[in-house]
């Protein structure tokens, strides 16, 4: 508390503070005096830059507008072109909620219509996108938190406080744990330790198989877990994170606002597939409630204290919307830990390639996927012209295209592709792909800037495009019945239930129709069988009978088409990082992969390199 008695000294005396308090690794402070509200500006940044730490300065309630009189003023003041859609306030923490469609229009040039607002009303403008295609997840996201304010307020309170707490600092160390993903794509899970602080490096499950991380070793306690960080949503990373909200987890889970919404969205989807399989889900509902009201999203580039002993950083990894390089910062300088989760060295339509400029990395913990010698992605144009010239003569033949995809990023990435080649015929698109899309509108921020570019000085959002229609499930059957040529994008990505598989179903015995694989396939998957050749397959059909499904159709595979790094994007990211690391350990790659990779890494840059084992504990300091 003794920082809060620095600040208390730094500020004027006529500030005029009702409240000072922790909210997570910010201070927040509420005043009564409304000229130090409007005009304190300066001497807040001043104090931020002498304390390091980050500060907030709200009104007191005593002093804003009123609610309705407020709500009036800001319709009046922001134009119709901004599009807003809700206007709602939260009195507990002195902000007026603010969601547009056009945020830029409500801030204004140069702020000046964010500070006018402000300083007329004496509320705190918070301001937020409204999606461009209406998002049943991301509205209930934000419903939640805003319906959980009092919980949160004190939650934050208590990890603010928790995390200014005096620790001891001698004998400092640091290890890690490799709970999953070592020698293996699935389940990633690291757990990193130092003499005060727990913190956990994703958690997810085996894509297939669903098996969890190693959570039984000795080195993990859940009571003494002070923190989860989520690197992006796909299903191998985070699956299992509302899991630990079930077994009575209560810290804080760290992550953009984008993989906070769309971890939502394939949670809730992992707890149906569940259900369908006739498994038991491993968490219900109301865990991925607690999941999100323990979130704390942070944007690229934001520096935040999340243990006594541990600042956080994320930057963009280039893999979908919203993942991230996860950066811990452990101790006075006492080591730098960069663990890239799945990353993409090299440009795509949706993201620019992961970010490199790190000032300090003793120990990369890096993703080997496409690890082994062989793995060599060709370029992505090539990619791209490959993907367009088996669409487009199936197209022309009169057939269907099926195209099983990932809903998060891979589906967004064969859209952008057709978008921006101008394709000229009908893309259906079922399951959660659309709901997907739609959190992808919220967010173009997270994009790559080429397409930020197109989206707000051109308005031209490729998510948008009149060529995209959602498909209900009650129109399927009409769309393989139909004569007319089209793409049709449905989950999984992998062939391991959703709307895919009816699709194959309808169209596997035609042979103008084609399956498109533009994603890997887990060997334990039905995907994975049939780009192996497998031409007939037993399928469940109607009373759970078991039939036989002949495969007619074309296969093909779009080889490249991943947002994963190949064999000389992984070794170029460390040459090309900023800080040269002391080690490398290579994770998340089938055994040999994460050994090779290992192998040449250490040839090619005389850096000790590691490929752990599952289970292994190592001592990084």
């Amino acid at each position: 508390m003794s920082i809060l008695k620095e600040l208390q000294k730094k500020l004027p005396s006529d500030a005029d503070i009702t409240e000072m308090k922790f909210e997570a690794s910010e201070i927040v402070m509420y005043t009564k005096n409304k000229d130090f509200f409007q005009n304190g500006e300066s001497t807040i940044r001043s104090i931020v830059r002498e304390l390091k730490k980050r500060v907030e300065l709200r009104p007191d309630l005593s002093i804003t507008k009123d609610p309705e009189k407020t709500k009036e003023f800001i319709e009046k003041t922001i134009s119709e072109d901004a599009g807003i859609h809700a206007i709602y306030f939260e009195p507990e923490l002195g902000k007026v909620i603010i969601e547009a469609q056009k945020p830029g229009l409500v801030i204004g040039k140069g702020g000046e219509t964010y500070r006018k607002i402000k300083n007329e009303t004496c509320w705190l403008p918070k301001i937020e996108r409204a999606p461009g295609i209406k998002s049943p997840i991301v509205r209930a996201v934000r419903n939640l938190l805003h319906t959980e304010i009092d919980y949160r307020k004190k939650f934050l309170n208590r990890i603010g406080q928790k995390i200014n707490s005096d620790v001891s600092k001698e004998d400092d160390w640091v290890r890690v744990s490799f709970l999953g993903a070592a020698r293996q794509v699935g389940r990633s899970c690291i757990l990193v330790q130092t003499k005060n602080s727990n913190v956990m490096l994703d958690c997810g499950v085996v894509p297939g198989t669903g098996d969890y991380p190693f959570l039984d070793v000795p080195e993990f306690d859940i009571g003494n877990l002070d923190a989860v960080v989520l690197s992006h949503s796909h299903i191998d990373h985070g699956a299992l994170i509302p899991y630990l909200y079930e077994k009575g987890f209560t810290g804080p889970l760290y992550l953009t606002p984008p993989t906070r919404d769309t971890i939502v969205l394939l949670c809730l989807d992992y707890i149906d597939i569940c259900q369908r399989n006739g498994k038991t889900p491993p968490y219900s509902k109301k865990a991925v409630e607690k999941m999100v009201k323990h979130s704390i999203a942070l944007g690229y580039g934001e520096v935040s204290d999340i243990t006594p002993d541990m600042r956080l950083t994320l930057q963009p990894a280039g893999h979908l919307l919203g993942s991230s390089l996860v950066h811990l910062h452990v101790g006075e300088g006492v080591h730098n830990l960069l663990y890239t989760g799945d990353f993409k060295f090299g440009p795509t339509r949706l993201c620019d390639p992961a970010w490199t400029d790190f000032k300090r990395v003793e120990t990369l913990i890096m993703e080997s996927t496409y690890g082994g010698s062989d793995n060599i992605l060709p370029q992505r144009r090539d990619v791209e012209a490959n993907m367009m010239e088996m669409i487009n003569k199936t197209m022309e033949r009169g057939g269907k295209i099926l195209i099983p995809s990932f809903a998060v990023g891979r589906g967004q990435e064969v859209m952008s592709i057709l978008e921006g080649n101008n394709f000229q015929h009908p893309v259906y698109m079922e399951g959660m792909i659309w709901d997907a899309t739609a959190i992808h509108t919220a967010y173009p921020e997270y994009l790559s800037r080429s397409m930020q570019r197109n989206i707000f000085r051109y308005g031209k959002n490729p998510f948008l495009s009149d060529m995209f229609k959602r498909v209900a499930p009650k129109e399927r059957d009409s769309i393989i019945d139909s004569s007319e040529p089209a793409v049709i994008l449905a989950t999984s990505g992998m062939l391991i239930g959703g709307p895919a598989i009816e699709y194959l179903k309808g169209l596997a015995p035609d042979k103008k129709n084609a399956l498109m694989f533009v994603g890997w396939q887990h060997p334990a998957t039905l995907g994975s069988r049939i780009q192996k050749g497998w031409k007939t397959l037993p399928m469940a059909g109607e009373g759970g009978r078991t039939k036989t499904l002949n495969i007619d159709m074309e296969i093909g595979t779009v080889h490249g088409m991943t947002g994963h790094s190949g064999r000389n994007q992984l070794t170029n990211y460390v040459r090309r990082l900023r800080s040269r690391p002391e080690r490398v350990m290579m994770i998340h790659g089938e055994a040999k992969k994460c050994q090779e990779l290992a192998r040449d890494v250490h040839k090619m840059f005389r850096m000790e390199t590691l490929a752990p084992r599952p289970t292994d504990a190592i001592r990084l300091k």
